[in-house]
């Protein structure tokens, strides 16, 4: 429990001095200073696994899968990258739903920090009784494979393009539950109209996001749990890589079109670990063929978005 307890720590003392020194002050996120975040990010989540091999090396922790310290740090790393990965395609559906509710620029990170905050909430619950599952009921692991298989299949037909946040279970019922201003006053989710106390854009987009992550964490937590079923190194892998997500987004979503051919690689990654997920029981593959699968497919889209030209 003390290792639980000084890792969420260090994330409540990260998030802290994001908003509270860092970001102080509202402003418009460049290019470069998001590049210099995202370095920042992965620089510690890849660093995190020496801690992950100290702890497993010394029995610092539960060692529930009897894992040794190279197992578990390739684990770490495979589940890092994929949720990394998938998290690209998070950045997508954040650019649509600031774009439709006209957030402006200055505001973006302060929705995201939030968002963030509330995701690490919903992700913990779902790494507990994810993991709960599978170690209870064998054949679950099945269900979660056919259910990535079904993921890749409608993200290569493309199913997902038409998003559309104004017209969204949660905006539809949050303007029946709440009064809805189109006014931005600042940075605040909430604001006085005429008298009455009103939700602004901002918070709207909030809600939206925090939706949008659970349904994105439904294809990510169990590509993780394909991968291990240690609960710290599926939660620590995890929020890690959403950790980043903010600064990534300001530095990817400048670039959307340039990266073109990164949801094939993300189906290639679904499809592989779906497919795992199904033969676990029967074939049981070194951990460093998962890793190679994964990075080679984001590689491999990212230098075919680079360098095949645009047709249109």
């Amino acid at each position: 429990m003390l290792v639980w307890i000084i890792f969420l720590a260090c994330i409540l003392v990260f998030l802290a001095l994001d908003l509270g020194v860092f970001h102080k002050h509202d402003h418009v996120i460049k290019s470069k200073e998001a590049g210099i975040w995202t370095a920042i990010w992965v620089t510690i989540a890849l660093a995190f696994s020496g801690v992950v091999y100290w702890l497993f090396s010394n029995g610092v922790m539960d060692n529930p899968t009897g894992l040794t310290a190279n197992e578990a740090v390739l684990k770490y790393i495979t589940g890092y990258l994929i949720e990394l990965s998938l998290s690209v395609d998070n950045v997508f559906v954040i650019a649509v739903i600031f774009s439709s509710f006209k957030i402006p620029p200055v505001f973006q990170h302060r929705v995201l920090f939030w968002g963030i905050l509330g995701a690490i909430v919903f992700r913990a619950l779902m790494i507990f009784f994810g993991v709960a599952l599978i170690t209870k009921f064998d054949w679950i692991i099945y269900v979660f494979g056919v259910f990535l298989l079904y993921t890749a299949f409608k993200m290569l037909r493309g199913d997902d393009e038409d998003f559309h946040p104004e017209k969204s279970f949660v905006f539809r019922n949050l303007k029946k539950l709440y009064p809805i201003t189109s006014e931005i006053k600042g940075h605040d989710f909430f604001i006085k109209k005429m008298g009455v106390r009103a939700a602004t854009p901002l918070f709207v987009a909030l809600m939206v996001i925090e939706l949008t992550d659970i349904l994105f964490a439904l294809d990510s937590i169990p590509a993780i749990l394909a991968i291990t079923a240690d609960p710290f190194l599926v939660f620590s892998s995890n929020i890690l890589a959403i950790l980043g997500l903010r600064s990534m987004y300001f530095l990817i979503s400048r670039m959307l079109e340039k990266f073109r051919y990164i949801n094939y690689s993300l189906v290639v990654i679904l499809a592989f670990v779906g497919l795992k997920m199904l033969f676990s029981h029967y074939i049981h593959l070194p951990e460093w063929v998962s890793l190679t699968v994964i990075s080679v497919s984001l590689i491999g889209g990212i230098l075919a978005s680079l360098y095949i030209p645009d047709k249109d």
